[in-house]
């Protein structure tokens, strides 16, 4: 029995030998890092991850990025990426390790990575553990995992912030909850910065050519100021940007009997406030037009969700509502009863859906606009498989089609395009700068920020005559645009290892 406890105590030793050699060994590849932004909050953490990895590469500071969202992406300094491979699908915060570690082999000025941590707890040790952050991002706080950080939105407040870098600087959109944001910025000594997404102008916003929010725009500009970026030079990076594979766009389809459809994907949306952003913002732009359909998909682990989906019909004030998934009863529930007269259950549960997508087309008017909400797994995921294997509509709107030609820079760019991602009529050309001794380093331009591992005080001043880099003002220095597959070209710090499947 002796015998056995010593075996135990030796493995025990061992475990925390590797454990100690581990956390050295990730910290040094931390500090090769020297921004490490952290990017939380309940929605838009992956688009806000690559907005500000596109402003920072803008600002040819060399930036590796990753999100976590629809499809978790690694993204190369080229702004090239691959996906982030799991072993049996499932995701852990630890796979940050390995992150850190693969972005640390380029020698990166910064680290653009989205938090992937739910449970309080492990949002804390995300950051003062695996992440170590000197800018922390907070973009929101909506209902969602309000089991895990709940059960109230001032609850979720707090859970986020466990996120804040200690001694660092914290960039938010959040109004609502400022003041909690605030309290909790303060015991960490954390300054926190709140943005007006109203200082994003519409003509701003037109140069993407995917769809974003004022929000998320001007959180990435008050990033790319932290680091002496200017806006100009931001924004033309973010623009180049490449999109999340979940971002949101308007596909306009032919069905077989004729009928013109535009159909908005909102399911990443998933909460209702979100949702109703997104449906305002595209019924504002002219993306989509009523008469409006919504469809709803029912999860059966998501009855609460499918509910407070169904509630907010009202405010939607669609012609028709359609119900698939299971259980449907979950969002009809919660549809109030003056509007249950325009609910189609058409179920979805073990359905054909090839049938199910012929008899929700069939209800529709000539000329109409469809919208998914809720959650898209299930049901959802096959439905919108099938409405791609309708033929798209290329037939410019006679509106539109004045409209571009009355103010042609004006209108939301190529709308008689039969893929409405709000894209712009004239998108800028990819760039790719090459580095030169010409070019200010990156301590020339960065805010000083204090290191959050060793805090001590309130994050410092920016310096003016760092914000006011004349490298920046002279165009001459810096080298004309190239075809991005010219990048090979571009020669890192260290030469990284070969690309592979994380």
């Amino acid at each position: 029995m002796t015998f056995l406890y010593i075996v135990l105590l030796i493995c025990c030793a061992g475990l925390l030998v590797a454990g100690v050699l581990e956390q050295r060994r990730h910290d040094s590849a931390l500090d090769q890092i020297p921004v490490r932004v952290l990017v939380n909050g309940i929605r838009g953490k992956s688009s806000i991850t690559r907005l500000c990895a596109g402003a920072l590469r803008g600002g040819d500071l060399v930036t590796v990025a990753k999100t976590t969202g629809t499809a978790a992406r690694f993204i190369h300094p080229d702004a090239t990426e691959e996906p982030v491979y799991r072993k049996f699908g499932i995701a852990n915060v630890v796979e940050q390790i390995g992150i850190v570690r693969r972005a640390a082999t380029y020698r990166p000025d910064a680290l653009v990575i989205e938090c992937m941590a739910v449970m309080p707890a492990l949002q804390e040790i995300n950051q003062q553990k695996l992440i170590r952050s000197t800018i922390g991002v907070l973009c929101n706080v909506r209902e969602d995992h309000l089991a895990e950080m709940g059960p109230t939105l001032d609850d979720v407040a707090r859970s986020l912030s466990r996120s804040m870098p200690v001694g660092g600087v914290c960039v938010t959109a959040e109004r609502d909850r400022l003041h909690i944001l605030q309290q909790e910025a303060d015991k960490r000594n954390c300054r926190l910065i709140a943005v007006d997404p109203e200082t994003v102008s519409d003509a701003e916003l037109r140069g993407f050519s995917w769809f974003t929010f004022k929000e998320n725009v001007a959180i990435a500009l008050a990033v790319a100021e932290l680091l002496g970026v200017d806006r100009e030079t931001a924004l033309r990076g973010m623009w180049e940007a490449p999109p999340d594979p979940g971002v949101l766009s308007v596909e306009r389809y032919r069905t077989e009997d004729g009928k013109r459809l535009r159909f908005a994907n909102v399911f990443a949306a998933n909460d209702p406030e979100s949702t109703l952003m997104n449906v305002n913002q595209l019924l504002g732009l002219g993306a989509i037009h009523r008469p409006l359909n919504v469809v709803i998909n029912c999860r059966p682990d998501r009855v609460e969700r499918n509910a407070q989906m169904g509630a907010i019909v009202p405010d939607l004030a669609p012609d028709t509502v359609f119900l698939i998934g299971h259980p449907t009863k979950s969002a009809r529930d919660g549809i109030p009863a003056d509007w249950q007269g325009r609910v189609v259950d058409l179920g979805g549960d073990r359905r054909d859906p090839q049938q199910l997508t012929l008899d929700l087309l069939a209800e529709l008017p000539p000329d109409s606009s469809l919208i998914a909400i809720g959650n898209i797994h299930g049901q959802g995921e096959l439905f919108l498989d099938c409405l791609a294997d309708l033929p798209l509509d290329e037939e410019p709107d006679a509106d539109q089609a004045a409209a571009r030609t009355d103010h042609p820079t004006e209108v939301w760019g190529a709308l008689d395009s039969p893929t409405l991602a709000i894209s712009v009529a004239r998108p800028p050309e990819p760039r790719w700068h090459q580095e030169t001794e010409d070019h200010p380093t990156l301590q020339q331009r960065i805010l000083r920020l204090p290191d959050p591992a060793k805090p001590s005080g309130p994050a410092q001043q920016s310096d003016p005559a760092q914000q006011s880099d004349p490298a920046r003002q002279d165009p001459a220095r810096h080298p004309g645009p190239v075809v991005r597959q010219n990048h090979q070209q571009h020669q890192y710090r260290e030469q990284p290892q070969t690309r592979k499947s994380l």
